[in-house]
């Protein structure tokens, strides 16, 4: 168990790579569930990965990297939503570190969806 003051920094120092709700003035969301289904999928990982990326390439300004609670398709986590001002909301499935490096790179910079990553490319029936 970690101490008060271990826990105090340890959320100091979140504090700087994920935002709460709220706080995005105008920014691109990157939403990762982190509900239970979506922890024990792997989604913590996918969500460091996307902060790091974030805060290392100083794109605090442009994006925000927020967890959320469960999105309801439990069977597609990890799961990365992208909410960009004005556009309509892109969900990518199945996320691994990896593949968050590649949406961050291709989509976020680039502005080139992932498509082999997206909901929409899952075969739902």
């Amino acid at each position: 168990m970690k101490t008060l003051e271990e826990l105090k920094a340890i959320r100091e120092k979140m504090q700087g790579q994920v935002s709460m709700r709220g706080e995005d003035h105008g920014r691109t969301r990157i939403l990762v569930g982190m509900a239970t289904c979506g922890i024990a999928s792997g989604a913590r990982p996918v969500l460091n990965t996307l902060s790091n990326l974030v805060q290392e390439n100083n794109m605090t300004d442009r994006f925000s990297v927020t967890q959320t609670g469960c999105i309801g398709l439990c069977q597609y986590e990890p799961i990365v939503e992208i909410l960009e001002p004005g556009k309509e909301k892109i969900t990518y499935i199945n996320m691994t570190p990896e593949k968050a490096e590649e949406v961050y790179k291709e989509h976020l910079l680039g502005g080139h969806i992932v498509q082999n990553y997206t909901l929409a490319s899952a075969d739902i029936k």
